[in-house]
């Protein structure tokens, strides 16, 4: 179970991954000491999965973000053509999806001939691509990777991972 104290913590490092320990301590009343073995537990545990910089896309010049439907042929093993799509560096993120059992890519590049170099040339000619849909986006109101924290929830997923009485314990 997670502790309030732990919890405090999680929400603020999702907010701010950044923030020096000690203001993390100073915000949840906790020696900068017994904060950072809290976060090596939780990263442990992989309830902290990593930390990523978020650069903005205007200053590298990849304002065009698209998302694409790529339907498979059923025989090709999907796993298979799941690596292959997170191996190209422009794709943000590979979901397999349902409906047509195919997957659902976000793509991030500079502009349309880029898009259409990509699809052309790394998407396409993979085996077992049959074919493929592309959605350009023209705005994003909500950007973000973050998960939602319901206190509740997130307190009753766990086990004990950092009682009073196993603080110095490695789990």
């Amino acid at each position: 179970m997670i502790d309030d104290i732990s919890f405090e913590i999680l929400k603020i490092l999702q907010e701010k991954a950044r923030i020096p320990n000690v203001e993390v301590a100073r915000l949840v009343g906790l020696a900068p000491s017994a904060v950072l073995e809290r976060i090596r537990k939780l990263e442990k545990r992989g309830i902290i999965d990593g930390y990523e910089v978020r650069l903005n896309p205007q200053r590298f010049k990849k304002n065009l973000v698209a998302f694409i439907k790529i339907t498979v042929h059923e025989t090709v093993e999907n796993e298979s053509v799941g690596r292959r799509l997170a191996e190209i560096p422009e794709i943000q993120e590979v979901h397999f999806i349902t409906g047509d059992d195919g997957y659902l890519v976000k793509i991030r590049v500079s502009d349309p001939v880029e898009l259409q170099r990509i699809l052309q040339e790394k998407i396409r000619p993979l085996e077992g691509v049959i074919l493929t849909h592309t959605s350009i986006v023209l705005s994003t109101a909500k950007e973000t990777s973050r998960i939602p924290l319901d206190e509740k929830m997130v307190k009753k997923s766990f086990k004990d991972i950092e009682q009073p009485s196993n603080i110095g314990e490695i789990p």
